[in-house]
C-alpha cells in the first residue's frame, strides 16, 4: 500500500486531467497535448466519448474491441482540438498520436514533443499518426528529438510501427505512404487544429 500511493500522486502530478474537450492542442509551454486512449502494452480499443467526457471501450457489431494483434507498441491517442476534415481525405477524427515512453494509463494527458509523423491511409482515408517523446524525462524510454535522430539511433522503431500498424487490423487493410519528420508532424496538428 505504501509504495501505490506515492505512484498515483506521481501520475496525478506528472499526468493532467480535465474536461478533455476543451483542451487545447498546445500547452501553456507551446509543446503538443497528447490524450491518452490506450496505454503501451495493453490490446482494448478504448474511444473517449466527446459528450459524455469519458472514456470507454469501443464496440463494434456489438462487441467490445480488442486488438487481435500484439498489444499497441506506444500510448496512443489523440491531439485534442483537432479534426481531419473528410472533406480534405481524413477520417473524421482528431489527429492520432503515440507517445513513446513508459506506459501512460487511459484519460492522462501529457506534454509531448513531435518527432515524426507516420503517413498512412485506411480504407482510402488519410489516417496519419504523429509519432512523439514525453517531454517530462520521467516518462522518456528513448532521448530522440527529430526524426533524424531515429533513423541514427533506433532505426527498428520504425520497422516495428510500420509493421505494426499494416497488421493490427488484418493484412492489406492499411496503407503506408512514408515518413514524415518533425517539421512535417508540427505542421501537420497547426493544420488540423480546430481554433475555439
Amino acid at each position: 500500500m505504501r509504495l501505490i500511493i506515492p505512484v498515483l500522486l506521481f501520475l496525478f502530478v506528472a499526468c493532467k486531467r480535465q474536461d478533455i474537450s476543451k483542451l487545447p492542442a498546445f500547452s501553456e509551454n507551446d509543446f503538443v497535448n497528447a490524450v491518452i486512449e490506450i496505454p503501451a502494452g495493453t490490446n482494448r480499443k478504448m474511444v473517449f466519448d466527446k459528450d459524455k467526457n469519458t472514456f470507454k471501450q469501443e464496440v463494434v457489431l456489438g462487441t467490445k474491441r480488442h486488438i487481435d494483434f500484439l498489444p499497441y507498441p506506444a500510448n496512443y491517442g489523440f491531439v485534442p482540438s483537432t479534426l481531419m476534415d473528410t472533406l480534405n481525405g481524413g477520417d473524421g477524427d482528431a489527429l492520432d498520436i503515440l507517445v513513446l515512453g513508459t506506459h501512460i494509463p487511459t484519460a492522462n494527458f501529457i506534454e509531448v514533443k513531435p518527432v515524426a509523423v507516420l503517413l498512412l491511409k485506411d480504407h482510402g482515408e488519410d489516417d496519419h499518426k504523429i509519432i512523439s517523446v514525453p517531454v517530462d524525462h520521467k516518462f522518456q524510454t528513448i532521448k530522440v528529438h527529430t526524426l533524424e535522430n531515429i533513423l541514427t539511433d533506433y532505426p527498428s522503431i520504425l520497422d516495428i510501427l510500420e509493421l505494426w500498424f499494416l497488421n493490427y487490423k488484418g493484412d492489406n487493410e492499411m496503407e503506408v505512404l512514408g515518413w514524415g519528420d518533425e517539421k512535417q508532424a508540427l505542421e501537420m496538428i497547426h493544420k488540423y487544429e480546430v481554433k475555439s
